[in-house]
């Protein structure tokens, strides 16, 4: 009789719950996008609440996108490791513009050097023009080969820079361990999380462009409050949202008076007539 050694069982389970996992993703796909942007928006209120090591409000005025990819584990067991994390991406056309809608990115990296353990980052990516952001549309991106990315500075020394020349088209930020600083993300590839997009906005097949121009289905409540987050710690404008339809009255068998109130018209006086007064003695000659 056949006995399956130790790794031969656990290989079979874990396989078998991949399949189980893999088979309950589509139904938690949609919730799994909303705590992402949640937790994007912890990370934004979070980097902004610290002085010292926040992002400088000149950088953000002159940013046509921001990244934010919270819980990038990097794992190093060997000299070579690597790192991933997933997270949102939101552009804009124009400075102090409104930010479109938020589309879903994975950034992958390698990683040399010696290292054992595994780490986690949040990491922040500020776009400073517009051919950064053109090329991340296309799909995928790797930073310092398709985009120029430098270490971003940071707090007020950063806020009260006035020669900040803005020579990188991209810079990085890291939080890890409560320290937020600039990072060297060369060699990271930043990608379009097709099927998290369309799970988050319920279309198959959405598209990035679709998303940053407006074209897609409006995202859920997560993410227009995602937004107005992002506007309110960028001093940009909010998105506005579509106006509420008016209801329409139920059937009550007879049709609704919808016709508007108007004030009663003024009535016109009409123009004088003269009519003939009748003869009191007909036959008769008037008296003379």
């Amino acid at each position: 009789m056949f006995k399956p050694n130790r790794s031969v069982s656990v290989s079979i389970i874990l396989a078998f719950s991949a399949a189980l996992a893999l088979g309950a993703a589509p139904a938690r796909a949609g919730a799994r996008e909303e705590a992402r942007l949640l937790t994007a928006t912890e990370v934004l209120e979070d980097v902004q609440g610290m002085p010292d090591q926040r992002l400088p409000d000149l950088l953000l005025s002159r940013a046509y996108g921001i990244a934010i990819i919270p819980d990038v584990i990097k794992l190093g067991l060997t000299p070579i490791g690597g790192s991933r994390g997933h997270g949102v991406l939101m552009i804009r056309d124009k400075l102090n513009g409104p930010w479109s809608n938020p589309s879903f990115i994975t950034l992958t990296g390698g990683n040399f050097g010696f290292m054992i353990g595994a780490q986690s980052s949040d990491i922040v990516l500020v776009f400073t023009t517009k051919n950064g952001i053109e090329g991340i549309t296309g799909g995928k991106m790797t930073l310092g080969a398709d985009a120029s990315v430098a270490a971003g500075p940071v707090g007020r020394s950063g806020s009260a820079a006035t020669d900040l020349n803005f020579d990188a088209e991209i810079y990085s930020y890291a939080r890890s361990r409560g320290l937020f600083a600039g990072a060297s993300l060369d060699g990271s590839a930043i990608t379009i999380n097709k099927k998290a997009n369309a799970a988050f906005y319920a279309k198959r097949g959405v598209t990035a462009s679709e998303i940053f121009s407006g074209q897609s289905p409006a995202p859920p409540a997560a993410g227009q409050r995602f937004l107005d987050r992002l506007a309110q710690t960028t001093r940009t404008q909010v998105r506005s949202s579509p106006a509420p339809q008016a209801e329409v009255p139920a059937a009550t068998g007879a049709a609704p008076d919808t016709a508007p109130a108007t004030a009663p018209a003024t009535a016109t006086p009409a123009p004088a007539q003269t009519f003939p007064m009748e003869d009191a003695n007909p036959g008769q000659e008037p008296p003379k």
